[in-house]
């Protein structure tokens, strides 16, 4: 078959079939009397071999040793192949990622594609004084793309440059708590985390259902930082983790402040005082848990809690007596 033929059947064109033979990948068996090259069926099918290996990503150089070196072998092409894939899809996803937040940025001119382009590589930067002040950046007016925050703020693990992502969300509107609920998601729960306490820092209904959600995380800390955040709000979903907090000892001080915040209508402070009751009664709750919860009656109004108070003192542990008796001392005194 002459290269002709071969280039029209095969798709190869007669361009790169030369160039193939330059490279001694595919070398025509024969010439005709007048001289033309003439490929076998073998060499058309080597030809098919060059393609196929090509629509993987190999170099002509690669192929080479592939069909040729008999120590070159399929396993390690085909690892190294998927190797640099990876490399090259991740790669891709980052671009794709900035490009996409340039565009949400919605630059007017050069310039201030520029400016986005900096502020991204700024807020990824191994300094965290360079990321806090491109978290901060906000405040003179540059536009913060949302999801290069959220992303920044799901993964910061410096205190003061975590804070001024979550004041830079606070300020970015409309979009970034649902982003940030994406991270209520994660495996890891030091992402969890951050995304509650990104969530607790932004107003709206929005923020608030995902941190309702957030109840039902398995890590009692995710659960701790959404219920001190609902607690504030006024949300008495919050109640039940609230008084898990005190009994665990684990901001203890917040939840009860959190739990006094509440109990500002008399069937809420009677649910809280019911719950502590309850908890008291416990037999699993020890003795500095009781304590605990002894104090948190201080702040809770009502007679529940009153009658509560009466029967501590006369607590078998003296601790919690005392507690309960200087606690009552002083809601008569008011």
């Amino acid at each position: 078959m002459l290269i002709g033929e071969v280039a029209r059947r095969s798709g190869v064109s007669a361009r790169m079939l030369r160039h193939y033979e330059t490279l001694g990948l595919v070398r025509p068996s024969g010439r005709t009397g007048s001289g033309y090259r003439e490929y076998s069926a073998q060499d058309i099918r080597r030809i098919f071999h060059v393609e196929s290996l090509r629509s993987l990503g190999l170099s002509l150089r690669e192929i080479g040793r592939a069909l040729d070196d008999p120590g070159f072998t399929p396993s390690a092409l085909v690892g190294d192949l998927v190797r640099r894939t990876r490399e090259r899809i991740t790669a891709e996803t980052e671009l794709l990622a900035r490009l996409s937040r340039i565009e949400t940025a919605d630059p007017t001119d050069w310039e201030e594609v520029l400016r986005v382009v900096s502020l991204l590589q700024a807020l990824g930067s191994p300094s965290a004084d360079v990321r806090q002040r491109a978290a901060l950046s906000s405040a003179d007016g540059v536009a913060v793309p949302v999801e290069a925050l959220v992303e920044a703020a799901l993964s910061e693990t410096e205190p003061n440059v975590a804070g001024a992502l979550r004041w830079a969300l606070a300020q970015s509107g409309e979009g970034a708590p649902a982003l940030l609920a994406r991270g209520l998601d994660s495996p890891v729960a030091a992402v969890r985390t951050r995304a509650v306490q990104s969530l607790a820092e932004m107003p709206g209904e929005e923020a608030a259902g995902h941190l309702r959600d957030a109840l039902a995380d398995p890590d009692p800390g995710v659960r701790g930082y959404a219920a001190l955040a609902l607690g504030t709000r006024g949300v008495a979903e919050a109640i039940p983790t609230l008084l898990d907090m005190v009994v665990a000892g684990r901001n203890d001080t917040d939840a009860a402040d959190a739990l006094s915040g509440l109990s500002n209508d008399a069937a809420t402070a009677d649910r809280i005082a019911a719950g502590i009751v309850d908890r008291l009664a416990h037999e699993t709750t020890g003795a500095p848990a009781r304590g605990r919860l002894t104090q948190a009656l201080a702040d809770i109004p009502g007679t529940t809690a009153s009658r509560a108070l009466t029967t501590l003192s006369h607590d078998a542990d003296r601790a919690v007596a005392l507690t309960a008796r200087y606690l009552l001392h002083l809601r008569d005194t008011r």
